[in-house]
């Protein structure tokens, strides 16, 4: 069999974040990394050392495998590093609205492996003892202007049906136990946040210590298949071969999985000074509403509050510093209001391109044309959690195994 023709795997380069997110200030956020890998044939290549790789590496390394991982960046230093980590069981398109979308039971399936995505999570931090300050949380949903109090009962009803475990606040019980304005709320035990640098890093390695190697700066430029293998070409004239290749580069994804169904916007987030003011409540939850554009907060180890949103349907914007500025004042105006935290100036401001599936979905799945090569594609407002289900559908797979829901999130 002739080989298969080459295609361009140069992903797309963006900068995954503007000024300095608090995370890059935190310790213990590195990993060690090679510049030219040691050796030309591997058993998977990894690229991409965000939390989706990292994850991915993790559970493949289990399995005794020779794996190298590629970075165009210093590991953990893309898009992962600009994460606010509320990692939410809560997919952001509502289950009401996923069902008439995809079907209920597809739907029902979706938000169920979200939940346990979460906390098979938490699972793993602790079985490894990764010191990344990882903390189970509950999440307040709040009623905004994309959802009133009657579309909340209907998602809580959709909830109940699909087994997803929730509470109904009305408005005099959501003033009462949170001092909150809003007509409705949903109230969820089911998520949890982390420091997202120091979660990456362990992971990577956790990953080397098992055998995987980094080499960084690494680009990959071209790949094909031959055989019961594939070749992946450097910008620095390298030729790699492998049994498989995961891409997990987020944003910066291959030009095969472009599709209509997916688009990059703009977000903004910043976090306090340490010890800020606050309702006791705050610091078991995560705080989000059903508004366009969002609000979304938390409360950091430190006491700190983490907070984002302003998210712009457009992919540049994120680059603009007067809109950076302009962003954090409205994001502390919006915070004040709801529960009346005063943050005064913060003490990180950051912006990232953020991406986005219209049904709320990440891709994962093998690249349209290929058998040996894998996309990971965490868009969504909950990324760390779908970067937990890429990386158990990715090792199943590569294990020969199918995983009962990898439909959910194939390209498309």
């Amino acid at each position: 069999m002739p080989p298969a023709p080459k295609q361009k795997a140069r992903t797309r380069q963006r900068r995954l974040h503007m000024d300095m997110p608090f995370w890059a200030a935190t310790r213990g956020i590195s990993a060690p990394a090679i510049r030219t890998p040691s050796a030309k044939s591997w058993d998977v290549v990894i690229i991409g050392t965000g939390i989706s790789g990292a994850l991915t590496a993790e559970a493949l390394s289990r399995r005794k495998l020779r794996i190298l991982i590629l970075d165009r960046r210093p590991p953990v230093r893309g898009s992962s590093l600009a994460s606010t980590a509320m990692i939410q069981h809560e997919i952001d398109v509502p289950l009401h609205q996923l069902a008439k979308r995809i079907g209920p039971e597809k739907a029902a399936r979706a938000w169920q492996r979200s939940v346990r995505a979460v906390r098979d999570l938490e699972d793993l931090v602790s079985r490894l003892g990764t010191d990344c300050h990882m903390q189970p949380k509950a999440a307040l949903y709040l009623t905004g202007d994309e959802m009133g109090h009657r579309a909340m009962r209907h998602e809580f009803e959709a909830r109940q049906r699909a087994g997803i475990a929730c509470d109904y606040l009305g408005h005099a019980e959501l003033g009462r136990r949170f001092g909150i304005d809003r007509m409705a709320a949903l109230l969820s035990q089911a998520s949890a946040s982390a420091n997202p640098a120091q979660l990456t890093a362990g992971l990577l390695r956790l990953a080397q210590q098992r055998g995987a190697e980094i080499a960084s700066p690494v680009e990959i430029t071209d790949l094909a298949e031959v055989g019961d293998s594939i070749a992946l070409a450097t910008s620095g004239g390298m030729i790699l071969t492998a049994g498989q290749a995961v891409f997990c580069t987020g944003y910066e994804f291959l030009p095969q999985m472009e599709s209509r169904v997916h688009r990059i916007t703009s977000t903004w987030a910043l976090a306090s000074r340490p010890r800020i003011a606050r309702p006791d409540w705050l610091d078991g939850m995560l705080v989000w509403e059903a508004a366009d554009p969002y609000l979304y907060f938390r409360t950091a180890r430190d006491g700190r509050i983490i907070a984002g949103g302003e998210d712009r349907d457009d992919p540049a914007a994120y680059r603009d510093p007067a809109l950076l500025r302009a962003s954090a004042e409205r994001i502390a105006a919006k915070l004040h209001a709801l529960c009346g935290i005063k943050i005064g100036p913060p003490a990180y401001v950051w912006a990232a391109p953020f991406g986005n599936t219209i049904d709320g979905l990440p891709i994962i799945d093998r690249v349209p044309g290929f058998r040996r090569c894998h996309a990971v594609m965490g868009f969504g407002g909950n990324g760390i959690t779908f970067s937990m289900i890429a990386a158990q559908i990715i090792a199943a797979r590569l294990a020969g195994r199918a995983d009962s829901d990898e439909d959910l999130f194939a390209f498309r």
